[in-house]
Parts: structure tokens; sequence; C-alpha cells
């Protein structure tokens, strides 16, 4: 019923800069909260940063300053724009939306299928 494609993922030096996107698509009435999630290996995965439909932005106290959230709510788009990237932010990272579709009154959680980061000299 929806789709989360991610993409924007890589390789990069430390220091360096990263964009991901993530855009939403299918049967969407309302999307609430928006947000991005990493899984490093063997680690569980984590909140990077969410923003919901109005104001306000939450970031994991790891990311914050160096890490930004925006949306377009006209394109169901979200984006991560990853600045200062050091190596313990390689992981993949998993776009996450919760959505009230057309079909279903009570909202729920979709997930993307994840881009892959990775910051190394």
């Amino acid at each position: 019923q929806v789709q989360l494609v991610e993409s924007g993922g890589g390789l990069v030096q430390p220091g360096g800069s990263l964009r991901l996107s993530c855009a939403a698509s299918g049967s969407i009435d309302v999307i609430y909260v928006m947000g991005w999630y990493r899984q490093a290996p063997g680690k569980q995965r984590e909140l990077v940063a969410t923003i919901p439909s109005g104001a306000g932005t939450n970031y994991a106290d790891s990311v914050k300053g160096r890490f930004t959230i925006s949306r377009d709510n006209a394109k169901n788009t979200v984006y991560l724009q990853m600045n200062s990237l050091k190596p313990e932010d390689t992981a993949v990272y998993y776009c996450n939306a919760v959505v009230r579709t057309t079909t279903q009154l009570t909202p729920r959680v979709y997930w993307g299928q994840g881009t892959q980061v990775t910051v190394s000299s």
C-alpha cells in the first residue's frame, strides 16, 4: 500500500557529507511522522532523527549539530543532510514513516529497504 524508497547512500571520507532522500508513494492519505534510523553491523537499529508533519525535529545525541532532517510534504519526501561524517556513522540507514492510507483509518509504520552509508578513508 505504501512504499518508501531511499537513495543517496555511498562511500565517503571522514569529515565528508552525504544527503539521503526517501520518497513515499502509494495509497497515502496522511503522513504523520517521518524519520531515519540506522543499524551498524552487530548492533541494534537506532533512531537518528525524526520530523513530524508540523514543526519540530528530534535528533539522537550522537548526530546533533552534524545531521539535519527535513521534509517536503508536497513530495512526500524526507531528507537527511549528514555533515562532518565519522567512521562510527557507518551503517545501513532506514527511512520510516507513520502513514494513514486511503483504505485504512488506523495509521501504521512503514519502512524503506535501507541504504548503505560507509565512512572510511
